[in-house]
């Protein structure tokens, strides 16, 4: 039971050795990530939930002084498409700052105006406003990351590139999600489905329409090039996409729609709702990343949840050892998600007429 005498003043470090049981030394050794230290990783756990439940802040501005070093971690936002709402992104930013400031840090963040701009990372950096940076929406050959190897800059990303490239990175396994989402849905009888998702280039993107084929030739299922929908991340492309796919003739027409966002189907299910189909009844709609507003949608949403929290707590943990004075190598990290369904796909299609089965 926490004392309540300090729910008066601010939660000391000696708070923290004492609710986790260790010296103070221990406490400062994890905190600060002291090289050599060799302390066990239960015992960090356990000193780790102490600062989150005592919410306690290091004086990150006396350590500076004294080490003549910066603990701001620094995050780029870039709007490239008028899309400013990323819910996956909220959640992922959330969850690093917390890990980040259990651990003596805090996020700066600041305007990138494009990917291909790397000067903020590099002035920011150089100027010694920032320790390191950490990435997202990366891309294939994504000139920050690109670059900050070049400078020997430390960051870690949510996302992938290159596979050439050496750096430390944590991502969610988008084959794997998707190919969830086929599975279940050719499992309920759908022979013919359809894709909207973003425009080329887009690495996790890439990844979900690789589940995505290599699920339906699993099942045997030649895709029709129609199927295929892409835009940006916005209600609209969800629109656009399904008022394409029901322009199709009956034989071809989708009777699933698989989309790489929650944002996105929020289109498809407007647009089929608009053209007088019952979403989970005369079509079939998925989502991805499962964001709070799937469960609320009529009709509540299947979606691919990630855990984000757990890619938050990672990165930081490799942007950490790329911060130490003697850093391993470069790491990479896969997580698995998970398909929640709920009644948007929840039906069993009954068996086509033989001249339209594939």
């Amino acid at each position: 039971m926490i004392d309540d005498s300090r729910s008066s003043r601010r939660p000391s470090m000696s708070d923290v050795a004492r609710l986790a049981g260790v010296s103070q030394t221990t406490v400062s050794f994890i905190l600060n990530d002291t090289p050599g230290s060799n302390i066990p990783q239960d015992t960090r756990e356990r000193v780790l939930a102490a600062v989150r439940e005592l919410d306690y802040r290091p004086n990150v501005s006396a350590r500076n002084l004294r080490t003549q070093s910066t603990n701001l971690i620094g995050y780029g936002f870039d709007d490239p498409a008028g899309v400013t709402s990323q819910p996956i992104l909220d959640r992922f930013l959330y969850s690093a700052i917390l890990s980040l400031e259990a651990a003596g840090y805090h996020l700066l963040t600041f305007v990138a105006e494009q990917r291909t701009d790397t000067a903020a990372y590099l002035e920011l950096y150089r100027r010694g406003q920032v320790a390191g940076f950490v990435l997202s929406n990366t891309n294939d050959d994504d000139p920050r990351i690109a670059r900050l190897i070049e400078e020997n800059i430390p960051f870690a990303s949510f996302g992938r590139s290159d596979d050439a490239w050496s750096f430390p990175w944590v991502d969610v396994d988008g084959i794997s999600g998707m190919a969830q989402v086929v599975e279940h849905l050719t499992a309920a009888g759908h022979r013919r489905i359809g894709l909207i998702t973003w425009p080329e280039g887009s690495k996790a993107g890439s990844h979900r329409e690789q589940g995505y084929a290599a699920a339906l030739a699993a099942a045997g299922i030649t895709p029709d090039p129609a199927w295929l929908h892409r835009g940006e991340n916005l209600v609209q492309t969800g629109a656009e996409g399904m008022a394409a796919l029901l322009a199709l003739p009956a034989e071809r027409r989708p009777t699933a729609v698989a989309c790489v966002s929650d944002l996105i189907a929020v289109g498809v299910i407007n647009t089929a709702a608009a053209a007088g189909l019952v979403v989970g009844r005369d079509v079939a709609v998925t989502g991805y990343d499962d964001s709070a507003m799937a469960q609320f949608l009529h009709p509540p949403l299947t979606s691919v949840r990630q855990p984000i929290s757990e890619v938050g707590r990672t990165m930081v943990r490799l942007l950490l050892d790329r911060l130490s004075p003697e850093p391993a190598a470069p790491e990479g990290i896969l997580l698995r998600p998970s398909l929640i369904v709920r009644p948007s796909s929840g039906f069993v299609l009954q068996p086509e007429p033989a001249e339209y089965a594939q």
